[in-house]
């Protein structure tokens, strides 16, 4: 019987497609093909503002064919890296995308919110936004949070006749700092792919890492700027959707327990793990739901209970709602995996291994030089997931020699990196613009200003993590 694998053509082109592509290009010519592929990229998105995921795509084949690979298997490394890379990262921020979804329409932000609010006298406030940013922002992505957050920030700002640069900067601090260091964040997803980082040591070390770096960059910071730009109270808030107040929503406790039980099942298993207990019935037991597969999968499925039929909701009412959480997730999904690809032609080409060994020879903290890379690409592209991918493919060849901590450290210099300095070239940047109603001027002075302190801050506390760790 003739199959479609046996035909001649179609099993040439079969292992055309699957098998790793070789190169036999010298070190000049790799260092080209990645200055050449990783230039492509910044020039179709900040120059031609094609989509990130074509200029992945396209900067991906530029890189493969410069160093060497024939043209008919160029996007053979690439289809290989996006397709594991939605496998391994996209179905957690699928998963992710549900809680959230199912948190914001139960009300159950809402919840926490006003809970924390009410018991925050008037000088406390900036530390209140940030503690909200970094609880509500654990299952949101970062353009979600604010959405959620910044109508809430205006609304304190005016009842407490304070400018809305006191309260909004913790907020905003908060949220960076969490859309950049832990997962399950897409940024720092990726790298712990990219770099086979253990997933629930670098959850705990970023929130010990955030902790210090919102505190600094934010409730810290907060009262500088606002002498420095000075914003009257805003007298009418933007963007705020009236919620029927009579409305269901669910307690305080059940809306945080939601929200951070991922956080609490990918812990205990690092907890397991490193204390040697793997082989008891509770440490495989914990080492199961602790999967961040498995993990997000729970929450989820308890989400649609707390914040779904808790509530009143039909199922047919829970089904739509989690439908409508994929909507927004599909572009950062296709970015997510041409990234991947992207990554996994630097690392088929060598193109990695070049670079890593030029880092070792230049006795670079990789640390340092993680978030440098990261950082530079940030500058020129004004997306964080774009710089995090790169930075992590590049220095994935040095992660195979670190310690799992150095690894986990890694990820998070790399995610640091990535929030660095967020520009006219960033979405985020005239989101912020738009929602404090500050000029071009204003918004450097603040946001800007606010994302470079948080980067750094980071970086400082992940170096002296790595003198003791």
């Amino acid at each position: 019987m003739l199959t479609l694998a046996s035909h001649p053509l179609a099993a040439g082109a079969l292992r055309a497609a699957t098998e790793t592509p070789t190169t036999d290009a010298g070190t000049t010519q790799l260092i080209l093909a990645a200055v050449l592929g990783i230039a492509t990229i910044i020039v179709l998105i900040v120059w031609l503002k094609l989509h990130p995921f074509l200029s992945l795509m396209i900067g991906s084949a530029v890189l493969a064919i410069v160093a060497g690979i024939d043209f008919v298997s160029a996007f053979v490394s690439f289809s290989a890296g996006l397709g594991s890379t939605v496998a391994g990262v996209g179905v957690l921020i699928a998963l992710g995308a549900i809680i959230g979804k199912m948190l914001i329409d139960s009300g159950g932000a809402d919840q926490i919110v006003d809970t924390i609010l009410a018991r925050t006298p008037l000088q406390r406030l900036p530390w209140a936004m940030a503690l909200i940013a970094f609880v509500v922002g654990i299952p949101l992505f970062f353009e979600v949070g604010v959405v959620l957050l910044i109508p809430v920030v205006m609304m304190v700002a005016r009842r407490s006749k304070v400018s809305p640069i006191l309260v909004g900067i913790p907020a905003l601090a908060g949220l960076s700092a969490l859309h950049g260091l832990v997962p399950p964040h897409p940024g720092p997803l990726l790298a712990i792919d990219a770099l086979g980082a253990n997933l629930g040591l670098t959850l705990g070390l970023g929130l010990l890492v955030a902790v210090p770096t919102v505190i600094v960059a934010g409730p810290l910071l907060a009262k500088p700027l606002a002498v420095w730009v000075k914003l009257p109270p805003p007298t009418t808030v933007l963007g705020v959707s009236e919620r029927d107040e009579d409305a269901p929503r669910p307690s305080f406790a059940v809306a945080v327990t939601v929200v951070l039980l991922p956080v609490i099942l990918m812990l205990a298993r690092t907890v397991v793990e490193m204390t040697g207990t793997l082989e008891s019935p509770v440490g495989k037991g914990l080492e199961f739901i602790g999967t961040p597969l498995v993990a997000l999968l729970i929450t989820s499925l308890v989400s649609l209970v707390a914040f779904g039929s808790a509530m009143g909701r039909t199922r047919d009412e829970i089904s739509t709602l989690v439908d409508k959480s994929f909507a927004p997730i599909a572009g950062i999904l296709l970015i997510v995996g041409a990234g991947g690809g992207f990554k996994q032609t630097l690392v088929d080409t060598g193109v990695g291994d070049v670079i890593a060994s030029g880092i070792s020879d230049a006795n670079l903290s990789p640390l340092l030089a993680g978030w440098l890379v990261a950082a530079l690409i940030r500058v020129a592209t004004g997306s964080a997931t774009v710089a995090t991918i790169t930075a992590a493919g590049i220095m994935a060849p040095l992660a195979a020699d670190l310690s799992p901590t150095h690894a986990a450290l890694l990820v998070l210099a790399i995610g640091a990196g990535s929030v660095f300095l967020s520009h006219v070239n960033d979405a985020g940047f005239w989101l912020i613009k738009e929602y404090f109603g500050m000029t071009v001027g204003q918004t450097f002075k603040t946001w800007s200003v606010m994302e470079c302190v948080l980067s750094v801050v980071a970086l400082i506390v992940i170096l002296l993590l790595g003198l003791v760790v």
